[in-house]
């Protein structure tokens, strides 16, 4: 996975999960479907998606300035030039 969909999917999924934790769309979606049951559980799951989510578009960004930064470096004496 290169660098710019890693930045792309963890921001994604980020908001996704973002989404599902601070919005009453579960609270809806989940009894419409019959599965309010599990509307106890969602913050053991959605919370550590989001830190993970985060970390991945975190992740994505560094190796996306690392990459730029060693493309902009200046570059050595080529062996034509020694």
């Amino acid at each position: 996975m290169n660098c710019r969909s890693q930045l792309k999917c963890g921001a994604a999924g980020s908001v996704l999960a973002a989404i599902c934790c601070f919005t009453p769309v579960l609270a809806i979606l989940l009894p419409a479907v019959g599965l309010a049951a599990w509307l106890g559980w969602a913050d053991y799951v959605l919370l550590p998606l989001l830190v993970l989510f985060l970390a991945l578009a975190a992740h994505g960004y560094r190796r996306m300035r690392r990459e730029r930064a060693r493309e902009d470096a200046p570059r050595g004496p080529s062996e034509a030039e020694r």
